[in-house]
């Protein structure tokens, strides 16, 4: 009656021959492999020598981190918990980014010469304009939109544009 049809919804079963995927541990673990735990300071020279893009360290947590960004020559950072929502002490974005603006400008960064993101504590239009206030060239709204599209679609991102506007 209402024309479904199961689109797509076997297309796994087609890309797995014996023992080449393993799909017992959930895309959690599965998606934590191909994180470098042994990346550290000492990386950052060799990233920014592979590349003549801008290199930003995402992930920042605390002030003491952003200007050691700062001083290995790094474009900027985005403060970050990484949907660190499971760790219930661990600070949003937002909620670091005075700590962050302040050292910056005390070890001398300038915000044409180091760029701060915030990715993470946005939920509404005020909270842009506090982020930008506070310092930041811009934010992530990752969480409101992922919301909007899996609630009503096109038309639930439409709206939520529309209600950070207002």
């Amino acid at each position: 009656r209402n024309k479904f049809t199961q689109q797509g919804s076997d297309v796994q079963s087609e890309d797995e021959e014996e023992g080449e995927v393993d799909r017992t541990q959930g895309a959690a673990r599965a998606i934590s492999s191909y994180i470098d735990p042994g990346l550290c300071w000492d990386d950052v020279p060799w990233l920014k020598s592979i590349t003549k893009m801008k290199v930003l360290l995402k992930g920042v947590q605390c002030g003491e981190d952003a200007v050691r960004a700062y001083k290995a020559g790094l474009a900027g950072c985005v403060l970050s918990n990484h949907g660190g929502r499971q760790l219930d002490t661990c600070r949003s974005g937002i909620e670091v980014l005075p700590e962050v603006m302040e050292v910056l400008r005390e070890a001398g960064a300038k915000k044409e010469d180091f760029i701060v993101f915030v990715d993470g504590g946005i939920r509404r239009g005020g909270d842009i304009f506090k982020a930008v206030a506070l310092g930041a060239a811009g934010v992530g709204v990752g969480r409101p939109v992922l919301y909007s599209l899996a609630s009503y679609g096109e038309k639930g991102i439409v709206r939520m544009v529309h209600m950070l506007q207002d």
